[in-house]
């Protein structure tokens, strides 16, 4: 595989996943989880339809591992072409700084957003299987995991949003 096709396929992926991730997340954040949390017991069937069935969680870390693997690809590769002084121009610091963010961003959603989604889902398929309401303790901790889900998601939100920038505007910075 030469070098171009290498670096037109991590440039497709790139793009393709990195566009579903950021769209996702953006939508998720602004929009799904603050209508779950507002739409009260409904939305946390909702929501778990969403991670147990649908498996939202893993398709999100799917596109996350796509579009971090080959953005770090993609960086590998300029730095081949331009020598290892290209980190050091606007464009290089530029890319360095969305690539973080994007990171920062995953980690987030893997140790925090997943196995919180993890839990509010098990926790409504159990509620949903014993046929009665929540508990007192079951109530608390599905509004807790909702306000930790919805908070992180807030937090992704800003850092996609920033990665999401760099990326767009990191050829032209001078």
């Amino acid at each position: 595989m030469t070098v171009l096709t290498w670096f037109l396929l991590a440039r497709f992926v790139h793009v393709v996943a990195g566009v579903a991730w950021a769209g996702a997340l953006i939508f998720i954040g602004w929009f799904l989880l603050p209508a779950s949390r507002g739409a009260g017991p409904a939305g946390g069937a909702f929501i778990q339809q969403l991670v147990r069935v649908q498996k939202l969680p893993k398709h999100l870390i799917a596109l996350m591992a796509l579009t971090v693997l080959s953005g770090l690809s993609l960086f590998y590769l300029d730095i081949v072409a331009f020598g290892p002084a290209w980190v050091h121009t606007g464009p290089g610091r530029t890319f360095s700084l969305g690539g973080a963010f994007a990171i920062i961003a995953a980690l987030y959603g893997v140790f925090v957003n997943a196995p919180a989604a993890n839990r509010l889902g098990a926790l409504g398929a159990s509620i949903q299987a014993s046929g009665s309401p929540p508990s007192t303790d079951q109530a608390a901790e599905l509004g807790r995991l909702q306000h930790r889900l919805y908070g992180a998601g807030r937090v992704i939100t800003v850092l996609i949003l920033i990665a999401v920038t760099c990326m767009g505007v990191a050829r032209y910075i001078p």
